[in-house]
């Protein structure tokens, strides 16, 4: 299996080969962790996560870094309104957006490293920097001399104007150029610092994730991957530290990244005040719905979020548990997951989908072809085998994670017994050829969101369905 990824400083897609075939390294931006996560920051998650997934089948190691930014100017500000210590801010944020991704079936990540965890690794990184002339102190802080890297706005491709507009920073006067940006600044007493060789400061945003994608993948890896959004000046920055700091070309073999999430016609954002948390979503969704919609349109593109699309996808999820219903050799020994389904066949087509720059929309497209194929097959054998392909393509799609009967009563308003209750009176009512009260019962069991569907067999399966 040949992979192809998009690689954004190349501008093309490219055969993926990493720099050690034993030992993939991939490293993405995590949350700011200083209020809930939004359904846009779900989406790096997911789609990192999804091709961690099938890293994993091609290599015998794949070590993927998460981060989780815990010092911040937006935390500061937050725990300082609500007067409570900044950490315990950052904790408690930090759980949430874990429980959020968890919900959306991320995986965990190899490691997880926050930012004040490696205060020392910044320091040392911010050293060298200065030692070969890219930084300079001035005024309590520590900046890198952008005219000092050759190579900078290689990744963006922006000019000077874009540069200084996207930065979004006032010029301040101990800069030596406009585009500096900051490695270390002082702190007040009430925020938090550290000791450093410039005087008692925190880190900036950029230099955190050069420190420690060194400290824990190396001084090169062949994934960096993040929201379109942070192309630049975050990944801008961080490329150009990171180069310098490590004295190597280039530090990353392929930047990821993912288009935005929009409301209408506008990118999904906190500072917009246009946001939909995860936790919120969440009280009326499940998560399989919204990771279904999440990778419904191509990882590159930007995607319209709506009710409509989570109609969409709770539909498409439908279609696929209402297929694994009829394998009788599942429901017998599948409690939820391809892995508890035993079955280790992953459907080619799905995978040539996501080797193919990740192409989720086009692996739901083979999944719903082997659902259809599960509906025609005429013997229990066949029927079994495409029960596990689908499993196995949906656990690719981090998709298909409980079993189907857990599926369709998740969201069902009437207890499961009083359901089957009322069929088994709607089936002896048919029998007595009381044809209007069998009709007024399986309209009883509409208006409670409940769909049946009558087999050949004689039995009723049912269902709940959005209303």
């Amino acid at each position: 299996m040949n992979i192809e990824l998009h690689d954004s400083r190349t501008g093309a897609k490219r055969a993926f080969v990493p720099q050690d075939p034993a030992r993939v390294t991939m490293y993405v931006c995590g949350p700011t962790v200083y209020s809930y996560v939004h359904i846009g920051n779900g989406r790096p998650a997911v789609v990192f996560d999804t091709l961690y997934r099938l890293l994993r089948l091609r290599y015998p190691q794949v070590l993927y870094a998460r981060n989780v930014t815990d010092i911040d100017d937006k935390i500061n500000a937050a725990a300082l309104a609500n007067g409570e210590p900044i950490k315990a801010l950052a904790d408690r944020y930090t759980a949430h957006y874990n429980n959020d991704i968890a919900s959306l079936n991320v995986l965990d990540a190899t490691v997880v490293p926050r930012a004040t965890e490696h205060i020392p690794e910044i320091i040392a990184m911010i050293e060298q920097l200065i030692a070969g002339d890219y930084a300079y102190a001035a005024d309590g802080h520590v900046l890198f001399h952008v005219p000092a890297d050759p190579a900078y706005g290689q990744l963006s491709r922006r000019s000077l104007e874009d540069m200084l507009a996207g930065a979004r920073v006032d010029v301040a006067p101990y800069k030596r150029d406009p585009k500096d940006f900051v490695l270390w600044k002082p702190s007040t007493d009430e925020l938090p610092g550290w000791d450093s060789p410039w005087g008692r400061g925190r880190p900036g945003w950029h230099i955190e994730c050069s420190a420690m994608i060194e400290k824990h993948l190396g001084d090169r890896i062949d994934i960096h991957g993040g929201g379109s959004d942070l192309i630049f000046p975050h990944h801008e920055n961080e490329a150009a530290q990171s180069r310098c700091a490590l004295g190597q070309e280039q530090t990353v073999g392929w930047w990821l990244h993912n288009g935005m999430l929009t409301l209408g016609d506008e990118k999904m954002s906190k500072s917009l005040g246009n946001v939909l948390t995860i936790a919120g979503l969440r009280e009326q969704h499940s998560g399989d719905v919204l990771r279904y919609a999440l990778l419904s349109a191509h990882y590159r593109s930007s995607l319209a979020w709506s009710d409509a699309l989570l109609t969409q996808a709770r539909k498409g999820l439908d279609t696929f548990y209402s297929a694994l219903r009829t394998v009788p050799a599942l429901r017998e020994r599948y409690s939820g997951g391809w892995a508890d389904a035993g079955g280790d066949a992953f459907p080619d087509a799905v995978l040539a989908a996501l080797a193919d720059d990740l192409n989720t929309p086009a692996a739901i497209r083979e999944l719903h072809a082997l659902a259809s194929e599960i509906h025609k097959a005429t013997d229990e054998a066949t029927r079994t085998q495409l029960g596990e392909a689908l499993l196995a393509g949906g656990w690719l799609l981090g998709l298909l994670t409980q079993s189907a009967e857990a599926y369709f009563t998740a969201a069902a308003e009437l207890a499961p017994e009083r359901i089957e209750a009322l069929i088994d009176e709607r089936r002896q009512a048919k029998a007595d050829r009381d044809f209007a009260r069998a009709d007024a019962i399986r309209e009883s069991l509409q208006d409670a969101g409940i769909e049946l569907e009558d087999s050949r067999d004689g039995t009723t399966r049912w269902r709940a369905v959005e209303r």
